[in-house]
């Protein structure tokens, strides 16, 4: 077992415990939430508002230096109880042991030889902290009077999570002792460190994460100190910036979706001891046993006895795992980057090209994706730019013309062009798109190389400039396919090659090919809004992971904001809700590498 935990104040630095009046801070708090609700800020001034509020949030972390709640010892002093815990609980702690694994972490290291596809790890209801368990604990009288936890799961878990962390008898705390003291996510990067994310498509959900995450603490300052039902929360002596940071961190690294104990719903939980594995390729192997009652995790290839286990946590882009995981991953197979393309409604051809999309279940108008696979485009990307490129007469084949209705089939199959000048015209719109978002960078490929040469690059330097060079390098390539494709169908044209032409016997050939299957068959978010993420912000959006490879943003949305109405003033109500983003599903399994050690 682990030594004894002590709960303590954290003496940071040389500095002691500041002492600050509640009236000093709470201006502070104030000035701070009412910074983080204004309007948006104009286009190009985002950063310039980041550095402000960060400004704020330095002061207030400065006159709150020392007072967090902490543990003596370190994460490793704790696991030997966390697996007595476990097997206390009836969950599996045969075949592995917690592990260093250097720059992944800690981890589970087989303790012997484990088969593909066998059953290793469950974990019991019991085990775990969920919105249900936050309900009948100390947070439960605020819980019933906030609708911003009723409506807000993840919001729930932080504060379930900094309560139990608070509370010497706590069941739970042979877990919570285990968790990193702090994270690789950008909450916790250097405002220099942040800087090398500008021009990334990761920056603006970087500067809301922080934005959020700073209006979110302000707000539930004022509820722990003013509202009645929080009389008997334990943070009113400890509720600082950093401990907010911590369990959103936490939350948004680790949560997951369960079925509830009926099956009836879903809700959000903390799975101890299975948030330990790493992330590798792979495929989802995780599940709920509703009949046990537990999780359950089964090998996701053979594992000899010494190596790592790991899991799949989904199909998440580079972007997504920084943002909400706090790692880059160097060999993701689902690496991609966000293209935003849409039919003008101001063109003469709009109705019509509105109503083919419509048929094979496209939008007139949404956010695709450019793979670092080849073809660097999808199914239904391809069909959405041959229908963007279509001609009149060509819009009206696929609306009245013969097999009309079969060949919207064909939209997203390679083996049937419309014409070789729509493939031409395509490939020409795209590789000029490309190369425009390229030239939206402010560094070159070849300087970002030269600057991952430094040897005192700071870990989260390194991990921002290797995802902006990896977006370019996703860009490069999907302009060099393109210029491949383009060139290809120019010979076709120019050689006079025989167009292929649709067969009505080729649905048969369509539906018996999982290369081929008609696009509208596929769900257009499984192409573009599978940014995973577990969870990424508190009050606005932010994602999780569901249990069977289901997973959705976890910070409210803008139905949210509209039931937000009691605890503390109507009017702070609305500033910490405010300017809620409409969550996307997504896909994962797990979440966060375990970092922070």
């Amino acid at each position: 077992m682990g030594k004894k935990s002590r709960v303590k104040t954290q003496k940071s630095g040389t500095g002691a415990t500041a002492v600050v009046s509640p009236k000093e801070m709470m201006n502070l708090i104030s000035e701070l939430l009412q910074k983080c609700s204004s309007a948006a800020p104009s286009a190009g001034k985002e950063w310039e508002e980041y550095v402000q509020i960060r400004a704020l949030v330095e002061k207030i972390r400065k006159k709150q230096k020392g007072i967090s709640v902490t543990f003596e010892g370190s994460r490793e002093d704790y696991f030997s109880e966390l697996m007595a815990w476990a097997a206390e609980c009836g969950a599996s702690c045969e075949g592995f042991e917690i592990a260093n694994f250097a720059d992944e972490g800690y981890g589970l290291k087989a303790t012997r030889d484990i088969k593909a596809e066998e059953l290793f790890l469950w974990i019991p209801r019991k085990m775990l902290m969920t919105v249900e368990s936050a309900k009948n604990s100390v947070l439960g009288p605020l819980y019933s009077q906030d609708r911003i936890l009723q409506a807000m799961g993840n919001v729930t878990l932080a504060l379930h999570l900094l309560c139990e962390r608070a509370n010497p008898a706590s069941p739970w705390l042979p877990y919570i002792k285990t968790l990193p003291t702090d994270y690789d996510t950008p909450l916790y990067f250097e405002e220099e460190e942040v800087h090398h994310l500008l021009a990334t498509q990761a920056i603006q959900d970087v500067l809301s994460q922080y934005k959020n995450t700073a209006r979110q603490y302000a707000y539930f300052f004022k509820v722990v100190h003013t509202h009645p039902n929080a009389s008997k929360l334990p943070l009113k002596d400890a509720f600082t910036f950093d401990d907010y940071r911590w369990a959103v961190s936490s939350v948004m690294t680790r949560q997951n979706q369960i079925p509830t104990e009926d099956g009836s719903r879903l809700t959000l939980a903390l799975i101890p001891l299975w948030d330990m594995c790493n992330h590798t390729n792979g495929l989802i192997t995780t599940g709920y046993n509703l009949e046990d009652d537990r999780c359950e995790c089964v090998a996701l290839q053979d594992y000899k006895e010494n190596e790592q286990i790991y899991i799949f946590y989904g199909t998440r882009s580079n972007a997504e795992f920084v943002i909400h995981n706090g790692f880059f991953f160097e060999e993701n197979a689902h690496d991609r980057v966000k293209i935003k393309l849409g039919v003008s409604k101001s063109e003469r051809l709009y109705a019509m090209k509105a109503e083919v999309l419509a048929r094979a279940g496209i939008p007139a108008s949404s956010i695709f994706a450019l793979h670092c696979s080849e073809p660097p485009i999808s199914a239904q990307l391809l069909a959405f730019l041959r229908v963007f490129c279509m001609t009149e007469e060509e819009l009206k084949d696929y609306l009245v013309g013969d097999h009309a209705i079969n060949k919207i089939f064909t939209l997203g199959n390679t083996e049937f062009p419309v014409s070789w000048e729509n493939e031409i015209k395509l490939w020409t719109f795209l590789e000029t798109r490309a190369t425009l978002l390229l030239k939206t960078y402010k560094t070159t490929s070849e300087e970002d190389c030269s600057i991952l040469q430094k040897p005192d690059l700071s870990l989260h330097s390194r991990m921002a400039v290797k995802l902006r060079l990896a977006e370019k390098e996703i860009l490069e390539q999907a302009v060099s396919s393109c210029r491949a494709k383009r060139l290809h169908f120019q010979k076709q044209l120019e050689e006079g090659a025989p167009l292929p032409l649709y067969e009505e016997s080729d649905i048969a050939l369509l539906e018996n090919s999982d290369a081929k299957l008609p696009i509208i068959l596929r769900k257009l978010d499984e192409e573009d809004e599978e940014l995973e993420p577990r969870t990424e912000n508190l009050l606005e959006s932010t994602e999780m992971p569901l249990l069977n490879g289901q997973s959705k943003e976890v910070n409210g949305s803008h139905e949210d904001s509209q039931r937000e109405k009691a605890t503390a003033t109507e009017k702070e109500k609305d500033e910490a809700c405010s300017h809620q983003e409409d969550p996307n599903a997504q896909r994962t399994e797990n979440q966060s590498k375990d970092k922070g050690e």
